[in-house]
């Protein structure tokens, strides 16, 4: 019998959609390998608007959002009505099939409050902490006040109802046990490991380069903090100083069409191509394509204690990676990444331009960073974790 057999999981996901976020959907299908029923609650979005689906035998329940948020005020009626249409459709599944444990994925650190009536019930909730959301809050709006009070307070009473808690970095754990106060035996770290199923190395293809001697690669979220003003700035530099590079930006979000406009406003559309959110088969083919790959993400400390899913999905694919110098980008990619000083975008560029002139590091870099996936950071090893803590949750 599977170990987990009998035993029913229900994740909710306000941010992003199944399988969308491939951290989750490892999860599920994790869980699902090793016995459990799983379902998911998650918001629609473009390419998943179906209001139910059932993927892997994995049950997927959908809701709509009343708008993509922006400002402060947007987020609370963004979050509101995500924990309306969590709490009816956790009902609508508890009476289709009891479920054992609730495991709540932030943004934002809410979610408890869709599990507190199902704890009568012997449910468990289970605590997935993705991002540091005062530390998110003061990244978006460079301030603190009420807002970021409240997003302390919401973090401190998910940590008090938490039986156990998901930590996606040894800092994230730290905060846990020293902010959250939680008990260090029930605060597991599982890496965002990429799957090298998924991401697999394959033939680059010439035109994406369009025309240019070296392509740079970024996929991941658009937003405020994500620092994709800063790169174009640091494009902006290797252009005037005659550099022949093509930028690959893959991905969206809120900010995508004010970083469109910032590229056309500083003449930079003829280096700088936007593919959105794409599948994984484009994705795999633009980012084999790249020489090196960046991480812009702002020096705030948000993005200093976080672990960036590009940076190992970069290392994946072998490509040597730019970024600024932060606790855990540093602490995932090691020698797989130059580090540009965090308060020079000039130093980014010639990083950059470093990496552009010189092949030979590019592949002795590259290959480190595949051999630290591979060995020690991919899925493969990480969903040991998770199975770890999942023996504790049910015992």
């Amino acid at each position: 019998m599977s170990e987990f057999a009998g035993k029913h999981v229900l994740i909710i996901i306000e941010n992003l959609p199944a399988p969308f976020d491939r951290r989750v959907w490892q999860e599920a299908n994790t869980l699902k390998e090793e016995g459990a029923e799983v379902s998911i609650i998650c918001p629609k979005m473009k390419g998943f608007t179906k209001s139910f689906e059932r993927i892997n035998d994995i049950d997927i329940y959908r809701h709509s959002l009343p708008l993509e948020a922006r400002g402060a005020l947007g987020y609370l009626m963004e979050y509101s009505a995500a924990l309306f249409f969590q709490a009816l459709l956790s009902w609508k599944i508890f009476f289709k099939k009891k479920f054992h444990v609730i495991h709540g994925c932030n943004p934002p650190d809410m979610i408890f409050i869709t599990a507190l009536p199902f704890k009568i019930f012997g449910v468990k909730y289970v605590f997935d902490h993705h991002d540091i959301n005062p530390e998110l809050y003061e990244a978006k709006f460079d301030k603190k006040g009420v807002f970021y009070n409240l997003m302390v307070w919401f973090e401190r009473q998910t940590f008090r109802f938490s039986k156990y808690s998901i930590a996606t970095n040894d800092s994230y754990k730290k905060i846990a046990i020293e902010r959250g106060g939680m008990d260090p035996e029930n605060v597991q770290v599982v890496r965002s490991g990429p799957s090298l199923e998924r991401l697999k190395i394959v033939p680059p293809v010439a035109s994406h380069k369009r025309g240019k001697d070296v392509l740079v690669g970024y996929v991941g979220v658009i937003g405020e903090q994500e620092g994709l003003d800063l790169l174009l700035e640091a494009a902006k530099i290797l252009k005037d100083r005659g550099e022949s590079i093509q930028y690959a930006i893959v991905g969206g979000g809120t900010d995508l069409e004010k970083i469109k406009q910032l590229t056309a406003d500083m003449d930079l559309s003829d280096i700088v191509h936007f593919y959105g959110r794409v599948s994984d088969e484009e994705l795999v083919e633009v980012l084999n394509s790249c020489d090196l790959c960046v991480n812009p993400d702002k020096p705030t400390k948000m993005n200093d204690l976080s672990t960036m899913n590009k940076i190992m999905e970069y290392m994946s694919l072998k490509k040597p990676i730019v970024q600024f110098d932060l606790k855990e980008g540093r602490a995932s990619a090691l020698e797989a990444s130059l580090y540009a000083d965090k308060d020079s975008i000039e130093d980014f560029a010639n990083k950059i331009a470093q990496l552009a002139h010189d092949e030979e590091l590019r592949n002795k870099m590259g290959s480190f960073g595949y051999d630290r996936i591979k060995n020690e950071l991919s899925w493969d090893h990480e969903r040991q974790n998770l199975i770890s803590i999942y023996r504790k949750i049910f015992s």
